[in-house]
C-alpha cells in the first residue's frame, strides 16, 4: 500500500446499468458533483452511455486482471492504479486496499463486477454517511466506506 492519501471513498455495486443510473441520479440530486463520482464495470455500449451521461465522455477502457476489458472513470481510478498500474496488474480485489478496504471486501467487489455489476464510488468526505445511505437506498450492494487505511 502506498502512503499517498487518496481521500475517502464510499463504494457500492449495482446489479446493472439501469440500477446504477438510478443511484447516480440520487447522488447528483443530493449534491454530489460528477467530479466526486467514479464508475468501474465491464465494458459495454450501455456502460459507455452511462459514463457519457455522468461525465460528458465515455471514460477509458482498461484491461483489468480477473475482469477483462473494463470501462472506468473518476477519481477512484488514479487511487487504485497508482504509478505501478496495480489495478491492471493485480486486479480490483488486490487494489481496494489502496483506498481503505480489506482484501476480502475487494474480492466481493471484484466478484460482483465480474458478474455484470456496476461499481459506483463517491469520493465522499465529509459526507461519507450521506453517500452510504444513498448507495444503499438505491440498490448499491455491499455499500461501505473505505475506512481501514492506517488502522491495521
Amino acid at each position: 500500500m502506498d502512503a499517498v492519501d487518496h481521500g475517502q471513498f464510499t463504494v457500492g455495486v449495482f446489479q446493472d446499468v439501469d440500477w446504477a443510473r438510478r443511484g447516480v441520479e440520487a447522488l447528483t440530486q443530493a449534491g454530489f458533483v460528477a467530479e466526486a463520482l467514479s464508475v468501474i464495470a465491464k465494458d459495454s455500449a450501455a456502460m459507455s452511455s452511462l459514463t457519457t451521461e455522468i461525465f460528458g465522455d465515455a471514460g477509458e477502457t482498461v484491461d483489468v486482471r480477473g475482469l477483462g476489458s473494463v470501462r472506468l472513470r473518476g477519481p477512484i481510478v488514479r487511487a487504485l492504479q497508482g504509478v505501478e498500474r496495480m489495478l491492471s496488474a493485480k486486479g480490483l480485489a488486490s487494489s481496494m486496499g489502496r483506498i481503505g478496504f480489506q482484501q476480502h471486501d475487494g474480492f466481493i467487489y471484484q466478484s460482483l463486477t465480474e458478474r455484470g455489476g456496476v461499481l459506483i464510488a463517491v469520493r465522499s468526505e465529509p459526507r461519507a454517511a450521506d453517500a452510504l445511505a444513498l448507495l444503499m437506498s438505491y440498490g448499491g450492494g455491499n455499500a461501505a466506506i473505505g475506512a481501514w487505511r492506517g488502522r491495521l
